[in-house]
């Protein structure tokens, strides 16, 4: 009943209209499939990513060779093996592949074969699917980190910094942290409009206004959030996204104008914008290999979360060496960077054991596949990203977390935050 009998895979789209992989896998009747997500802005120590660059029908962004692989090779590999094993299963693709960067198979296929095992075994053993990861009693809630404005490559406007969030730090419940980042969100598409801009949404749901400059889009929410009646800095927290791997040119940086400048100019600026506007959260404020800026940063500010993305790209080896080098205090979790589920929850387990937040995280091109609100709850991860109040495979995610917290009723408690 648990064996596994075969895997399939299917050529899907993602939320930019981008092929992409889902996997099917298959025990006696029944089945489990997942979808993998793929990022636009990426890090160099991701895990790779297969596409058919060669095929024209799909400008090369095709995943048929990672579909064929599923098809044949892997399918072939797991057949037998107890769907329960996680692990064994995960480290069977691993070898499989036998590269470091999983180039032979594609980060891509093997982790939805991966997600879509992890999935079946929790529907054959008839348990939700955030109990089955960490976590097996005192279930908490993750405050979302909603992005409202989108920037950098999420659109095309000229803002320098790639996202700007909202975190409803003063929430009780997840119910009550939603309904606060919608009354941001939709006070804001007004003050947006009162001033002759676009509320069109970029990749990610926030809204792309065609303004060029970070401190006008602050401005925006700043009013967003009193206009709803909170107090930013305490009821409700701004956060960004910096992804300064897009802004890095001979060790100099043009994250707060088009000007490059130098890394202490640059923590000057955050030191700045942290004061007047209250940020409580920062990710990728410096390039993926500046270990050393990323240092003097965290040396400079205090009390601001400094979050890890590009810098870690999931991968455990580089999380040992930013704790080290004490580069951030926080690690985005994303699945597609590292490949696999089993590898994933030892990234989390080892930052939570050296004191580190960790945000569970999307990807740009995402879809309906709703696995990682279910891993945020299962793995106690303090906070998620996924977007905005817009676009349904983000909206998805949410809903999943408060399907999770009425299942939980009065057990349900929201995460630490600080």
């Amino acid at each position: 009943m648990s064996k596994i009998l075969k895997v399939k895979a299917r050529q899907v789209f993602d939320s930019r209209g981008n092929p992409t992989v889902e996997a099917e896998v298959f025990t006696k009747n029944i089945s489990a499939s997942a979808i993998c997500p793929s990022g636009a802005s990426t890090g160099t120590y991701e895990a790779f990513e297969k596409r058919d660059k060669n095929n024209k029908r799909y400008l090369g962004k095709s995943v048929l060779s990672a579909i064929n692989l599923i098809n044949t090779k892997i399918s072939k590999k797991l057949k037998g093996y107890n769907i329960h094993n996680q692990e064994r299963i995960d480290y069977l693709m691993i070898n499989l592949d036998g590269t470091r960067q999983k180039s032979k198979l594609g980060a891509n296929a093997i982790l939805a074969v991966s997600i879509a095992v992890k999935k079946l075994s929790a529907k054959l053993k008839k348990k939700p699917l955030y109990k089955t990861f960490t976590i097996k009693k005192n279930f908490k809630l993750p405050y979302p980190l909603m992005n409202i404005i989108n920037g950098g490559a999420h659109a095309n406007n000229g803002l320098r910094i790639q996202e700007f969030m909202i975190r409803p730090d003063r929430a009780k419940n997840f119910s009550e942290a939603m309904r606060i980042c919608f009354l941001v969100i939709k006070n804001l598409s007004k003050i947006i409009r009162l001033k002759g801009l676009s509320t069109s949404v970029g990749d990610e749901g926030g809204f792309a206004p065609m303004i060029s400059n970070n401190n006008q889009a602050l401005d925006l929410i700043v009013s967003a959030i009193k206009k709803s009646g909170f107090v930013n800095g305490k009821d409700v927290s701004i956060c960004l996204d910096v992804a300064a791997n897009e802004l890095i040119k001979k060790d100099r940086y043009s994250i707060h104008s088009k000007n490059y400048v130098s890394v202490e100019k640059s923590i000057n600026e955050y030191k700045k914008i942290i004061k007047k506007y209250n940020i409580k959260s920062i990710e990728d404020p410096f390039a993926e290999n500046d270990w050393i800026a990323w240092n003097k940063l965290m040396k400079s500010v205090k009390k601001v979360q400094i979050v890890g993305d590009d810098l870690y790209v999931t991968n455990l080896e580089r999380l040992k060496k930013g704790f080290l080098n004490i580069s951030s205090n926080a690690i985005l979790i994303k699945l597609n960077q590292i490949g696999t589920v089993s590898e994933t929850i030892d990234v989390i387990k080892f930052a939570q054991i050296i004191g580190f937040k960790t945000i569970i995280s999307h990807r740009s091109g995402d879809s309906e596949d709703t696995f990682i609100a279910d891993l945020a709850v299962g793995t106690n991860s303090n906070q998620i990203k996924t977007g905005s109040l817009a676009r349904s495979e983000r909206v998805a995610k949410y809903n999943q977390l408060i399907r999770i917290e009425e299942e939980l009723g009065k057990k349900a408690r929201m995460n630490k935050i600080h």
